[in-house]
């Protein structure tokens, strides 16, 4: 990275997400302006852009006018940080403060005017000088200034001092105006905004978006965030294009020849595969028995269960008999449950990404699509996401499979969202009546990479994994959703233990 001593290089700052997205991180010797409602994460930001600076010998100040040290320290004992190495100066009433040992003098910023606040923090400044300085927070000199003209002088002021002083500087902006003043962003060599948003149902989210950066080509958009202990973690938003890799051309098995034979020789490396049919009707087994011959291949595969939890899904690959527990225990097989109330999409499409490229995964299955859904705020949102994310694993040579339930049992079908058209494979589940007894069936709707049968099969639940029958071609109403088979029973497989 390069050095702060050269101007407006990018120095980082602290969150090695955010340094992504601004192309290597702040401008160095420049001021940008940190602006969010109250609980944003601003202050935590700040942290991690000072603490960085200490961890590279850099001189850093934090000037407060909102919060007291205690507060501070407070804060940062809550992230597991030491703020030794970080001078802290307070323009706040002395009875905000607890602490009578502080070194650190108190000014009553409520007794004075405008720009004596200004000049003491000049003053400050000048005492430390300091390569890394936060200014928190503009809404008390907005407060002092009762003008904008006046506000807008007097940061100017303060911005072209830190500009001699070759001084990279974060100025907080906690939005608490009636309206968003703009007065800044023309003023600040960058500007970006954190959001919290509140859903109906589940943890709040958190965004941030680069709304400018001067000479820097910075990653536009929103992309999420998380505060968590260690500060604020920032994923950047997904882009395919940037991760274009090589692989070999192979066909993988299933796990079941039959099946394989339905689709034309296997599932192809770098495709995705969706399941699609009601619930019960094997989609989740067949993933199942895919995974564990991928297992066996010697892959690392990547399970996203959005709504069975893991017991549940390990109780049933038992029952199966499929051979998964020591593929857990050596991490081949990697299991995450995740709860969409509380998992953002970024953080989602940054637990895949990190499986692919730091564990080497090279099967990903998400069960299921409708959960996958309902971790995304609008459906627009979730086709937008579902694409970036199929195309990143289709780049990569990951085998994809996809599982969407379709809403009902028997008759017509649908789903909340239709994601066929973005993959490459889409297999169709169905139940249907037979001699008396419920029976399930199989086809392959389409394959993009190759040929495939047409013909409908039946799909068994057993022992040890599936069977697939031969092709059954006295059916009708299949697309319907209420398929019926007028052929001989001598056509249908025997009836098993778990059918009975």
């Amino acid at each position: 990275m390069a050095s702060s001593d050269h101007d407006a290089a990018p120095v980082s700052s602290g969150v090695t997400g955010l340094d992504h997205i601004l192309a290597g991180g702040y401008a160095a010797q420049r001021s940008h302006l940190i602006e969010g409602r109250p609980g944003a994460g601003k202050t935590t930001l700040a942290m991690q852009f000072l603490l960085e600076g200490v961890q590279r010998g850099e001189r850093c100040l934090y000037i407060t006018l909102s919060e007291s040290r205690r507060e501070l320290l407070n804060v940062a004992e809550r992230h597991g940080w030491s703020l030794a190495g970080i001078e802290i100066f307070e323009l706040v009433p002395p009875e905000l403060s607890l602490d009578p040992k502080q070194q650190q003098s108190l000014v009553h910023s409520s007794d004075l005017e405008l720009g004596e606040t200004v000049r003491i923090a000049i003053a400050e400044i000048e005492r430390v000088k300091p390569q890394r300085v936060v200014f928190d927070s503009l809404s008390e000199i907005r407060l002092l200034s009762e003008g904008s003209l006046r506000y807008r002088r007097q940061v100017h002021a303060l911005r072209s001092f830190l500009l001699i002083q070759n001084t990279t500087a974060l100025f907080l902006d906690d939005l608490t105006a009636e309206t968003d003043d703009l007065n800044l962003h023309s003023l600040s060599h960058a500007v970006i905004r954190l959001e919290q948003l509140a859903p109906l149902y589940g943890g709040e989210r958190r965004r941030l978006r680069v709304i400018k950066m001067r000479g820097t080509p910075f990653r536009g958009g929103y992309h999420d965030y998380v505060i968590r202990r260690g500060g604020l973690r920032v994923f950047p938003r997904l882009v395919a294009a940037e991760h274009v890799g090589t692989f070999a051309d192979e066909r993988c098995s299933t796990g079941s020849s039959e099946l394989d034979l339905l689709l034309g020789g296997g599932l192809d490396r770098g495709t995705s595969t969706m399941l699609i049919g009601p619930s019960g009707v094997g989609k989740s087994t067949v993933a199942l028995m895919s995974l564990s011959a991928a297992v066996a291949r010697g892959e690392t595969v990547l399970v996203l269960s959005f709504d069975e939890t893991t017991s549940v899904l390990r109780r049933r690959a038992r029952g199966l008999g499929l051979p998964l527990e020591d593929a857990i225990a050596s991490g081949a097989l990697r299991i995450e449950q995740i709860d969409p109330a509380e998992v953002s999409p970024g953080e989602l499409a940054d637990m895949v990404q990190n499986a692919v490229e730091q564990a080497g995964v090279s099967t990903v299955v998400i069960d299921s699509l409708t959960g996958y859904h309902n971790a995304m705020p609008e459906e627009n949102y979730l086709l937008l996401q579902m694409h970036e994310l199929l195309t990143y694993l289709n780049q990569q040579g990951v085998i994809s499979l996809l599982i969407l339930a379709q809403h009902g049992m028997i008759g017509t079908m649908g789903s909340t969202v239709d994601l066929t058209y973005l993959s490459d494979t889409v297999l169709l589940f169905r139940a249907f009546e037979a001699q008396g007894r419920l029976r399930r069936a199989v086809s392959v709707v389409k394959k993009r990479t190759g040929s495939h049968e047409d013909t409908i099969r039946e799909l068994r639940i057993e022992a040890g994994g599936i069977r697939v029958g031969e092709p059954l071609h006295q059916f009708r109403g299949v697309m319907t959703g209420v398929p019926t088979f007028e052929g001989e029973r001598s056509s249908l497989l025997p009836a098993g233990d778990l059918d009975a």
